[in-house]
C-alpha cells in the first residue's frame, strides 16, 4: 500500500486510529503486568514467601514457555475469527493469573498462576496484536503495527513506577489484585468495544475494495518449507535470546565490567526513550522502504550496542545503551511488519504464532542461561558470545531479499 493510499485509508476508516490507540493502551497494561512484573514484584515476593529470587523469576520463564506453546493456536483463531474475542479472553486470563498469584501460599499455586498468565500472554501481547491488525488491515497494517508499538514501548516506563507505588502502599498481593481489576475494568471493555470482529473487505493498491479471502489452516511445518520464513524465524529467535538475557541482567553485566551502581542506573534509563525515539523515526522515515531494511538496521544497531558494552568505559556504555535501545525498538516493529511484507496477509496470524513459539522459548531460556554464564564466568565471556549470536542474526537478515517500496504514481 502506498503512502497516499494509506492516508486515504486513515481518513476513510475513522475507527482505525481508535483501534490503534486502544490496542496500544492495552499493550502497555499487558506488558507491564506480565513480562515486566517481576522487575518490581520479584524481590517482595521472595521476602514474603521465603523463596529464592531465582525460583520467583522462574515463574516468568514458565509463563513464556506456555505462551510459546499456545501462540500458533492463538494466531489461527485470530485468522479465522478476528482478534476481538481472543484479546478480550487474554484480559480475563491475565486478570485471573494475577488474582491467583495474589492468593498463593505455595510454589504449586505460584507456578499455576504463571501458567495462566502465560496463556494470557500468548493471546494478548504483541504477536496477537500484530495478528489482529494484519487481519483487519491486510497489507496496509504496517503503520498500525508501528503505532501500537509506539505506545506499547512505554510499558516499563509507566508501569514500573505505578507498580512500585502499589507495592509500597498496599503490598505486592493487593498490588496484583489492583492490576487484575485494571484488566477487567479497562482492557476487557477496550478489546470488546474498540476492536472489530474481523475485516470482511480488503483495500487494494488502487483504492478499490474486494471481499476478504477466507483463511485456511496450514500445518506449522509448512511455513518452514519456505527458506525465507526459516531465515527470519532463526534471526528473530537469536535476537530475542540476546535482548531477553540483557533486559534481565544488563545492570549486573555493567557492574561486572567495572561501572558503579549510580552510573549503571543512569545508563539503564536511556534504553526506554531510545526505543520510542527509534520507533518514531521509523514511522516518519522508514515507511518508504521495505521492512527488511528496517530489520537489518535494527539488528545492526543491537549488534553495535552490545559490542560497545564490552568496552567498560562509561561514555561508551551510554552510547551503547542509546544504540542498543534504538535497535531494540526497531526490531519490535520489524518482527510484525517483515513477515507481512514477505508473505502477505494470508494466514498472517498463524504465521506470527508459529514464529512466536521459538522466540518466546528463547526469551524464557535466556535469563537462566545468561545468569549461569555470569555466575560461573563473568561478563567478559558473556558479551563476546552475545556478539557472535548477533552477527549470525544480522548475516541471516542480510541474505533476505529487500526492495524499496515503490513511490505512488503522479
Amino acid at each position: 500500500m502506498t503512502t497516499d493510499t494509506l492516508t486515504t485509508s486513515l481518513r476513510t476508516e475513522p475507527n482505525r486510529r481508535l483501534v490503534i490507540g486502544g490496542l496500544g493502551m492495552t499493550q502497555i497494561v499487558a506488558w507491564g503486568t506480565t513480562f515486566y512484573l517481576p522487575a518490581v514484584f520479584a524481590n517482595p515476593i521472595a521476602r514474603d514467601t521465603g523463596w529464592s529470587l531465582s525460583v520467583v523469576v522462574t515463574g516468568l520463564s514458565l509463563g513464556l514457555l506456555l505462551a510459546g506453546a499456545c501462540s500458533p493456536v492463538t494466531g489461527r483463531l485470530i485468522d479465522r475469527h478476528g482478534g476481538r474475542y481472543v484479546m478480550a479472553f487474554s484480559s480475563i486470563l491475565i486478570a485471573a493469573g494475577l488474582w491467583l498469584m495474589s492468593q498463593v501460599t505455595g510454589l504449586t499455586g505460584y507456578f499455576l498462576s504463571w501458567a495462566v498468565l502465560g496463556i494470557g500472554m500468548a493471546a494478548g501481547l504483541y504477536d496477537a496484536a500484530f495478528a489482529t491488525l494484519g487481519r483487519l488491515y491486510g497489507s496496509g497494517a504496517r503503520s498500525a503495527i508501528t503505532g501500537v508499538t509506539l505506545l506499547g514501548g512505554l510499558a516499563s516506563t509507566l508501569c514500573w513506577p505505578l507498580l512500585t507505588v502499589l507495592e509500597e502502599t498496599l503490598g505486592w498481593r493487593q498490588g496484583a489484585q489492583v492490576a487484575a481489576l485494571v484488566h477487567l475494568l479497562f482492557c476487557l471493555p477496550v478489546h470488546l468495544l474498540v476492536v472489530p470482529v474481523r475485516q470482511e473487505t480488503t483495500t487494494t493498491s488502487n483504492g478499490g475494495v474486494t471481499p476478504a479471502k477466507p483463511v485456511e489452516h496450514q500445518p506449522a511445518g509448512s511455513f518452514f518449507r519456505d527458506r525465507r520464513f526459516l531465515t527470519i524465524c532463526l534471526a528473530f529467535t537469536l535476537l530475542a535470546f540476546v535482548m531477553a538475557g540483557l533486559s534481565v541482567h544488563l545492570l549486573e553485566v555493567l557492574r561486572q565490567r567495572g561501572l558503579d551502581t549510580a552510573t549503571v542506573v543512569m545508563i539503564g534509563m536511556i534504553i526506554g526513550p531510545a526505543q520510542v525515539t527509534a520507533r518514531v523515526l521509523e514511522f516518519s522515515f522508514g515507511r518508504g522502504f521495505h521492512p527488511v531494511w528496517s530489520a537489518r538496521v535494527g539488528a545492526l544497531l543491537v549488534l553495535i550496542g552490545v559490542a560497545l558494552f564490552s568496552l567498560s568505559q562509561p561514555l561508551a556504555a551510554f552510547v551503547a545503551a542509546a544504540v542498543y535501545g534504538a535497535g531494540n525498538g526497531i526490531m519490535t516493529i520489524a518482527r510484525g511488519t517483515l513477515p507481512l511484507a514477505l508473505f502477505g496477509p494470508d494466514a498472517y496470524g498463524e504465521r506470527m504464532g508459529v514464529m512466536a513459539r521459538p522466540v518466546l522459548i528463547a526469551q524464557a531460556a535466556a535469563p537462566i542461561l545468561t545468569a549461569t554464564v555470569l555466575t560461573r564466568l563473568d561478563a567478559f565471556y558473556l558479551l563476546p558470545g552475545l556478539v557472535i549470536l548477533l552477527l549470525v542474526s544480522f548475516a541471516l537478515l542480510a541474505l533476505l531479499p529487500g526492495a524499496r517500496v515503490p513511490s505512488p504514481p503522479h
